[in-house]
Order: C-alpha cells, then sequence, then structure tokens
C-alpha cells in the first residue's frame, strides 16, 4: 500500500516524538524528536492510538528476577524460546486471552495469575466464502455506507431485537446460541439484543449463558467457577478466542486467583502470592495499555501560555475535548480518535477513517479561507463532554472498574472517555459542524500574507 500510494516519502520510521509545543509569537508547532531533529509546523495532528502506552505494574523484585521477562506490547521482533520452559502470564485481559491457548501447547508448565476473570465468546475465524468476497466487491459502496453509518462501525445486515426481556428463555438461548457459533464479539451485541448494556436484567441472561458455556468447556468445576465472572458483560473489554477456556483442561495448565491470593512480589526464582511461590523461568505481562491518555501525556504537548495537555486535563481528572478531534488552548491540534469519541468502541478503523476525512477537509478549508488559527471554544468543549458523560450514566459501562475508566492505572482518574451515541450519529454531528462553519470553533486570520 505504501508503495502503491507512494506514502514512503512521508513516513519517517523508528522516531519518538519527545514534545511538540504551540508558539503563539508566529502560531507554529515546534516538534522536538528522539534523534535531535526539530521541525516546525503549522498544524499538529496526534495519531498515538488508544493502547500503545504499556502498562508495566510496579512489583517489588522484578529486577532481581532471574528468568526473562516480557511485555505483550513490547514484544521482541526475536523469537522467544518458551519450549520446557516455567512460564507464568499475569493478566487475563484481550492479550492475555490471545497468549495463553497460542503458548500452552509449546511451554512445560504455564501459571495464568488471573485478578479478574473475563467473559469470552469464539472469535468464528474462518476463511472468507468466495461468494461473499465477491458480494463485498461488488456491492462495495453500499457496504461502505452501511458501515459508516451504522451505530458501532460494522456492516451489519442482521439488527438487534429491542430487549432480551421480550423474548421467552427459550428464545433468547437459541439467539444467544446462534451469535456463539457465528463467532465475535459483535455478533452479541450487535445481533441479539439492543438494551444488553443499558438493562441489568437483560445483561444478566447474555452473562449467565456465557457463564453456562464455561462451566461446560472447563472440565474442573472449581476451576470453572474462578473463570466465571460476575460484573455486566460488555461493560469491561469485549473478547474473542480462539479455545481460551479449552487450555484449562490441559495438564501442564493451572490457574493462580491472585484476587484472593494477591502477588506479593517478584523473587530471583519466580512470583510470590500470599499463598506461596510460583517457581517459573520466564514471566510474561499481558497487564495492557495506559488507555485514552497514557500515548498523548508520554509526549510533552503544549499550549497557549506553555500550559502542557497534563495540566490542562489535570493528569485525567478533567479531560474535555470538542468531538473528541480538538481541545480548547492547543490552537491547529487535532487528535485522531481522542477521548470523547466512539474510538475503542467502536470498529475502530472506520472512526479512524472518519477523522482522517474531517480533519483533511478541515484544513482544506482553512486554506482556502485564509483561516490561520482554529481552536476549539472553551464552552463548546465543555457541552460536548457534558454530552459525552450524559450518555455514558444511561448505561452500565460506568457500574464496572475497567480500562475504560481507566481503573487498571493505579492513581489515575477513574473517568469514562468513549463516546456511546454510536459511530453514525457521532459522523452526523461532526459533519453538523463543519457544514455550519466548523460551529464551536474560533477561527482567526491573523497572520501577514506575504
Amino acid at each position: 500500500m505504501a508503495d502503491r500510494f507512494d506514502l514512503r516519502r512521508d513516513i519517517q520510521l523508528n522516531t519518538q516524538i519527545i514534545s511538540a509545543h504551540y508558539h503563539e509569537e508566529d502560531n507554529r508547532w515546534i516538534i522536538q524528536t528522539n534523534e535531535d531533529r526539530t521541525i516546525s509546523a503549522k498544524y499538529f495532528i496526534t495519531g498515538v492510538g488508544c493502547l500503545s502506552t504499556a502498562n508495566i505494574p510496579k512489583f517489588k523484585g522484578l529486577d532481581r528476577f532471574r528468568g526473562e521477562w516480557y511485555h505483550t506490547g513490547n514484544w521482541p521482533k526475536e523469537e522467544v524460546n518458551l519450549k520446557r520452559k516455567r512460564v507464568g502470564v499475569i493478566g487475563t485481559g484481550s492479550t492475555g486471552i490471545q497468549v495463553i491457548p497460542a503458548i500452552a501447547p509449546e511451554v512445560d508448565h504455564l501459571t495464568v495469575f488471573q485478578r479478574t476473570p473475563q467473559y469470552s465468546v469464539p472469535s468464528g475465524n474462518h476463511p472468507y466464502d468466495p461468494e461473499y468476497l465477491k458480494q463485498v466487491k461488488d456491492n462495495f459502496e453500499s457496504f461502505k455506507q452501511k458501515r459508516r453509518y451504522s451505530f458501532g462501525g460494522f456492516p451489519n445486515d442482521v439488527e438487534a431485537r429491542s430487549s432480551a426481556l421480550d423474548d421467552t428463555p427459550e428464545e433468547r438461548e437459541k439467539l444467544y446460541e446462534s451469535a456463539w457459533q457465528k463467532g465475535g464479539a459483535s455478533s452479541f451485541f450487535l445481533e441479539t439484543y439492543q438494551d444488553l448494556t443499558i438493562n441489568p436484567e437483560s445483561n444478566e441472561t447474555v452473562s449467565e449463558f456465557i457463564r453456562n458455556k464455561i462451566r461446560g468447556i472447563v472440565h474442573d468445576p472449581e476451576v470453572a467457577e474462578k473463570l466465571c465472572p460476575t460484573y455486566y458483560y460488555g461493560t469491561k473489554r469485549s473478547i474473542q478466542d480462539t479455545g481460551y477456556y479449552e487450555t484449562f483442561n490441559r495438564k501442564n495448565v493451572s490457574l493462580a486467583d491472585v484476587k484472593t491470593n494477591p502477588i506479593v512480589e517478584i523473587t530471583p526464582e519466580g512470583i510470590r502470592t500470599t499463598d506461596g511461590e510460583y517457581e517459573l523461568d520466564i514471566i510474561i505481562f499481558a497487564t495492557g495499555y495506559d488507555a485514552m491518555t497514557g500515548s498523548l501525556f508520554k509526549i510533552d504537548i503544549r499550549g497557549k501560555d506553555r500550559i502542557s495537555l497534563q495540566e490542562k486535563w489535570e493528569n485525567g481528572e478533567q479531560t474535555k475535548t470538542y468531538l473528541g478531534i480538538a481541545t480548547s488552548g492547543f490552537p491547529n491540534m487535532f487528535m485522531i480518535t481522542g477521548p470523547e469519541s466512539p474510538s475503542v468502541l467502536s470498529n475502530v478503523p472506520t472512526s479512524i477513517e472518519q477523522h482522517v476525512e474531517w480533519i483533511s477537509d478541515c484544513i482544506k478549508y482553512l486554506r482556502e479561507k485564509d483561516i490561520d488559527i482554529f481552536e476549539a471554544k472553551r464552552e463548546a468543549e465543555d457541552e460536548w463532554s457534558k454530552h459525552c458523560r450524559e450518555v455514558a450514566e444511561t448505561t452500565l459501562f460506568t457500574n464496572t472498574d475497567s480500562w475504560y475508566t481507566g481503573a487498571n492505572i493505579p492513581g489515575k482518574p477513574r473517568r469514562f472517555l468513549i463516546y456511546l451515541g454510536g459511530v453514525g450519529p457521532y459522523r452526523e454531528k461532526c459533519s453538523e459542524v463543519a457544514s455550519q462553519g466548523y460551529e464551536g470553533f474560533s477561527l482567526q486570520s491573523t497572520l501577514k500574507k506575504t
């Protein structure tokens, strides 16, 4: 793709941005790289991702561990030899659930350190039917429009029913079983019932369905119950897997419940919990990321009056944006899938595409109108942030501790920073703002033209 669209000339690999400071005197962003290169730009666009800053818990004694340790988010390019090794995986989120069944057949023994059990459904991966691919290609424009204006950003053909409570237990079971066999988390959310994330009783029907699946798959009843979650399904990251629960039927796999018996420290020989020590050769941290704001705060971003983004957002306590694209006090700065946009609770490529097109169209408009400074108004930002919170509070998401709320990072303020109003309605709101001459933004032409 890079060659086809001649993109290589616009890409600089292996480069880290250390800082980006806005200079009011000449309306430029001065960007510093890790190679001591300084870049001056009129516009600063962040595409750092919502999940790209690895979270490595500060366990006591890690520096004394004699074996090897890795974080799944910083996995080395070189092959890691796991054969005949005693391996411990800390974490059972999205990545842990992918890693565990993949390495279990290779290792001598695998200990899974689980704090919170997770709901996971089969991924349903399979080769695409040639007829389906032909249908997509022949009707690509229609698929694209469905994806862009649907609630989740997927081109779904099946519409979810209104409420799980409207059906009989037998009807619900049949629908959930169909979604389970089809595979994919989106099958449960977009093709079963619309009220799963807003009605506790409806949510319990799908939660218990998955718990019963776990009990039916895992042979040891005690282990099965430890793997059964109790929070509302879908309010943590919706996970899909290939043989995750089946892995616990292997003789070389054991489960350590660190909710009941927390990790005390990493020892030279392994991991010590309150109920004993586990000797290990390799530790794999599948402990996730500092989501939503972590990668933005990793860069020293400073706007007007040299106020940093961290200061403005009070380390995440007062994170506010306008449309998840801009934030007041930081002129000519755009964010792709920033906080308070659909981002990680959507088909992310769809959301990225929408932001890139909106920002590109905006910059084109600014150039055509000779506008030098483009900045979100504080009142528009306050109103959008309030709207995001109000929408979130109508759902069950805010009732669960998750990385959606920052609960996985010790000391991080608990804020839900994802817009839940839907990809299609969000796109329409962004288009409306643009069509009204970028309502909610301050547009200024102050620099002399030469």
